[in-house]
């Protein structure tokens, strides 16, 4: 886990429902136990300001970074999909986006990317479609300064069949499986008696390797997909634990973020 993926894990799973902001004293702390050090903490947080997605502020503490609201736009919409909240029930209709010829192969490669994140799937070289339209579309078409025709469409044919065209559903099948093999490992190494930072380190371990099917699920309603779905079954293991670990995890951000060298826990690893 690199530092930059971290921050995002930090900000986007206990920042943002935390006044959006913290200083870089206590982002060092709470990377810490990732194993990232400082040096790699305060470069990433630099690089990420350029960015765009967070902004320097002064807090009591000293320096700090609060996110951008480009930054709290991406990780509201980012927490939904992982915590698989408020997802709406497909009418069958496709939203399809008809982008115009673009020459700048770097920027083909940049729009290709983020539309996929988006959850929109290639149907040709100018054609993309997705089930839902995305709330970050209009300015990604607009920060890449790129026309796009937009509109609904119902398709004459079987659903499922073209949605198997568009995305690799067996690759992303056994990405879940394999990712299933992995989070159990991951969720044995906090067991009832572990102290706050390892339960920490280890749900930050499993959000972040949850958090990577952001570029690779789109999001399909079950209608399109094979059933049994191993993505609903790894779901469910990935919501169980996450909520099994929030309250450890939980009191040692708490204690993170407190001002005058905080985030040491006590020799047991627990708050009082």
């Amino acid at each position: 886990m690199n530092a930059r993926s971290a921050l995002f894990d930090v900000y986007g799973d206990h920042l943002l429902s935390r006044g959006e902001q913290a200083p870089v004293a206590a982002l060092v702390r709470l990377l810490a136990p990732l194993g990232i050090s400082a040096p790699a903490v305060r470069t990433a947080v630099s690089r990420m300001a350029r960015q765009g997605w967070l902004m320097p502020v002064r807090l009591p503490e000293g320096a700090g970074y609060r996110l951008a609201p480009r930054g709290v736009q991406r990780l509201r919409q980012a927490a939904d999909r992982i915590y698989r909240q408020d997802a709406p029930a497909w009418d069958g209709r496709w939203h399809v986006v008809v982008i115009e010829r673009i020459g700048v192969r770097a920027q083909r490669d940049r729009l290709r990317s983020a539309l996929g994140y988006l959850g929109y799937g290639c149907l040709d070289s100018s054609t993309w479609i997705g089930t839902h339209p995305s709330v970050e579309l209009e300015a990604l078409l607009a920060a890449e300064r790129v026309r796009a025709e937009r509109f609904y469409a119902s398709y004459d044919g079987d659903a499922r069949g073209l949605a198997a065209r568009v995305w690799d559903i067996d690759g992303l099948a056994h990405s879940y499986l394999r990712w299933l093999e992995g989070a159990h490992e991951i969720v044995a190494q906090a067991g009832p008696d572990q102290p706050d930072v390892v339960v920490f380190a280890v749900r930050s371990a499993l959000v972040h390797e949850w958090r990577k099917f952001l570029f690779t699920d789109p999001g399909l309603p079950p209608e399109l997909l094979p059933t049994p779905w191993p993505g609903a079954v790894a779901a469910e293991l990935f919501h169980s634990e996450a909520a099994r670990l929030l309250p450890a995890t939980a009191r040692f951000v708490d204690c993170c973020l407190r001002p005058g060298g905080a985030g040491r826990p006590p020799p047991d690893g627990r708050e009082g």
